[in-house]
């Protein structure tokens, strides 16, 4: 298990603890989410031993949790965290494609699960998405069924009001409209062209809708390159 090294950042961060065997990918994970903000990394481990004992001393409020561990299945830390009194979240980072491994992982409570290979912007979406959701968990006073019901939601899509920071609601609707109306797929490119905002940004905001469930991505592979995502409305 190592710590991580360095002054807190400034204002109210979020501890993440990073459990991978393999060295080389935790530490990518690690520059990946030390990229976010309010996001930290507070340590690394490498067993399920070792995940547990640094919840113990680190106290993370995010576990981003590898399932193939050489001590332990990944789902079997998360009872020992929750018999220790630990309440940190869980989003599983793994290669399990098996659909009674993502199933357990539901039943365990993980806040979100990203399949390996990925791209920095799907882990920077489901990060951005779980501290919207964890600040509305923390903020929001039930005063209804309807509060009740927004907070478990998530505030999916624009018109939820949940949109990472950063994200603004205009945006959203121009690219949300423009995913639509579109005859097949969109590239990022292409819908940079399409709404005038920068390539980047319409990167982001398609894959905040994938992240939500409110638009699919598939893969178009070249000759030479990376293969370029291709994203179209569901519904």
């Amino acid at each position: 298990m190592t710590a991580a090294n360095g002054p807190a950042q400034p204002g109210k961060t979020l501890d993440v603890l990073v459990v991978d065997d393999d060295f080389m990918v935790a530490r990518v994970h690690r520059a990946f989410v030390e990229r976010v903000r309010p996001f930290r990394v507070v340590g690394v481990a490498s067993t399920g031993e070792q995940a547990v004992v640094a919840a113990d001393e680190l106290r993370p409020d995010l576990v981003l949790l590898d399932l193939y561990l050489p001590d332990l299945f990944g789902l079997d830390v998360i009872p020992r965290l929750r018999a220790a009194g630990h309440d940190c979240d869980v989003m599983v980072i793994s290669a399990a494609r098996e659909a009674d491994t993502v199933r357990g992982a539901v039943r365990h409570g993980v806040v979100d699960y990203l399949l390996k290979p990925f791209e920095f912007e799907d882990l920077q979406s489901r990060l951005e998405r779980y501290a919207a959701q964890r600040g509305r968990l923390l903020t929001t006073v039930v005063r209804s069924q309807a509060d009740v019901d927004r907070v478990l939601s998530g505030g999916s899509g624009p018109a939820g009001g949940g949109l990472p920071k950063g994200m603004s609601v205009e945006t959203a609707d121009l690219v949300e409209r423009t995913l639509r109306d579109t005859d097949g797929t969109l590239s990022a490119t292409e819908c940079a062209t399409l709404t005038g905002v920068s390539r980047v940004s319409a990167r982001r905001y398609l894959e905040y809708f994938h992240t939500v469930g409110t638009a699919e991505v598939a893969l178009r592979y070249g000759v030479a390159g990376r293969p370029e995502r291709r994203y179209r409305w569901r519904g």
